[in-house]
């Protein structure tokens, strides 16, 4: 029977737009953020811009070990490289697009095409990348295997 689960964190911001500054702490952690330098803020911390992509890519990552596990593909473990273009600034900003480059050590680099076809699984079955897509473009990127 499927169940509802909820997640909570807890914020603190003061100042202004590009000049103010917050924390988030969640699961035992405190992480400052600010608006990035490249867009005029402090660039202290991690940015809303960073922390969407953390996310996509945490997702991506568990999702990604997993399929290559159910395909039996060698795999010790996997580095995601993740990258994120906003458009539009300053007037019409828009997080436009997230890639995810996966790199998978301990792999099998002869069998490069079955774990670019994990990789695009994987981000059809992660639900946060599936909860993004329908407002940007979210792809694998380059997928390298050692």
């Amino acid at each position: 029977m499927p169940e509802d689960l909820s997640f909570e964190i807890d914020a603190r911001w003061s100042g202004t737009g590009r000049d103010g500054r917050g924390t988030i702490r969640t699961g035992g952690l405190e992480i400052a953020y600010s608006a990035p330098a490249s867009m005029g803020g402090q660039g202290s911390g991690t940015s809303p811009e960073e922390l969407l992509m953390s996310a996509v890519t945490a997702c991506y990552s568990g999702t990604l070990f997993r399929v290559l596990q159910q395909r039996e593909l060698p795999v010790r473990e996997i580095e995601i490289r993740t990258t994120g273009l906003v458009t539009g600034y300053p007037r019409e900003t828009r997080f436009q697009k997230i890639a995810v480059h996966p790199k998978v050590l301990g792999g099998d680099p002869g069998r490069l095409g079955d774990y670019r076809a994990a990789a695009e699984t994987a981000r059809d079955r992660c639900f946060i990348g599936g909860t993004v897509r329908d407002s940007l473009e979210y792809v694998v990127g380059e997928v390298s295997v050692s």
